[in-house]
């Protein structure tokens, strides 16, 4: 098998991108797991050959206790590298975006954490993930998830209106990533949280493996170098920036990475230069309080004031 180069145009590959995922929510449908890394012919998700089901990218990211209640496909649509719902400190009140959030596993789990008052966004724009997404919301019960079609380039929602923003594997798949953090910089609120799990390299990587679509659409050949990840985001706005590694992938992962893809492990040195990582930033200006912790604040201050028509507390002026 020789391995296809990747397209020109971001138009191109958005299209590769979302046949490729669209026929991963397909086979989730019926029951397969769907993976991440490797060529996507002849494989069960997205790895290596029809019988493999391990995935060093994907592999062992959620705990029982995280994904309990949530519906199978949703598990089996995690196509992540990480778990930024866990990393994220979402707090009750406020409002989730996840940038290419598939099947929906990471939107369900941060409408879990900020509750009723809260609200968790997923875009998507291939319609078989986001039919899966709203079957897996249904099952779920959740009432404060919405599901929005479109592209990570150009985010269908307003400025300033968005507490945190996650991600979870989808960023090193598009052909404009300084425009996808740009746009991640609009939306989110003055405070806000830019909180991703993504693919990062670190050291040069070989030209066939940054040429390898498969290797692309798989989240490797178009993951950002750690150094120009962070000088992206200081780039687009945002403050302190940083990348902090929760995975490299030894030879052997990279043995796994390669399968399939035309191009000989041995031939290529990245062992140790892909790695999964959880990227923070944060937009300039005070975070506004989450609608919870508003009411709860003008709770205590109502109580403070007392019972005097002046508003004074009942021991002041005495």
């Amino acid at each position: 098998m020789t391995t296809s180069q990747v397209p020109i145009t971001l138009d191109e590959i958005r299209a590769t991108v979302a046949a490729r995922y669209g026929a991963t929510a397909h086979r989730v449908a019926e029951g397969a797991p769907g993976v991440c890394c490797g060529p996507s012919e002849g494989s069960s998700g997205c790895c290596g050959s029809t019988n493999e089901t391990w995935d060093p990218i994907t592999a062992d990211l959620y705990d029982a206790g995280q994904t309990a209640g949530l519906p199978e496909q949703a598990l089996l649509a995690s196509l992540g590298c990480g778990n930024p719902t866990a990393l994220a400190e979402l707090k009750p009140g406020e409002v989730v975006l996840d940038l290419g959030s598939g099947g929906g596993i990471d939107v369900l789990l941060s409408a879990r954490r900020v509750g009723p008052t809260g609200k968790a966004y997923g875009l998507d724009m291939t319609d078989e993930m986001l039919a899966l997404a709203q079957e897996n919301k249904a099952k779920a019960g959740a009432t404060n998830v919405e599901f929005l079609r479109g592209h990570i380039e150009s985010i269908p929602l307003p400025s300033s209106s968005v507490d945190v923003i996650i991600s979870n594997c989808v960023i090193n798949l598009s052909g404009d990533k300084k425009r996808v953090l740009a746009e991640a910089f609009r939306v989110l609120k003055p405070g806000g949280r830019f909180a991703v799990s993504d693919v990062v390299t670190h050291g040069e990587i070989p030209a066939t493996v940054r040429q390898s679509m498969d290797l692309w659409t798989g989240c490797v050949a178009g993951a950002l170098d750690d150094q120009e990840f962070v000088a992206l985001l200081s780039a687009v706005g945002f403050e302190n920036p940083s990348i902090e590694p929760t995975r490299v992938y030894d030879a052997d992962d990279a043995a796994a990475l390669l399968e399939g893809t035309g191009i000989d492990p041995k031939s290529v040195d990245v062992a140790g230069k892909f790695m999964s990582a959880f990227v923070r930033a944060t937009k300039p200006g005070k975070a506004p309080l989450p609608l919870a912790a508003a009411v709860t604040k003008a709770a205590e201050s109502h109580a403070q004031a007392g019972s005097r028509s002046c508003g004074c507390s009942d021991d002041c002026c005495s």
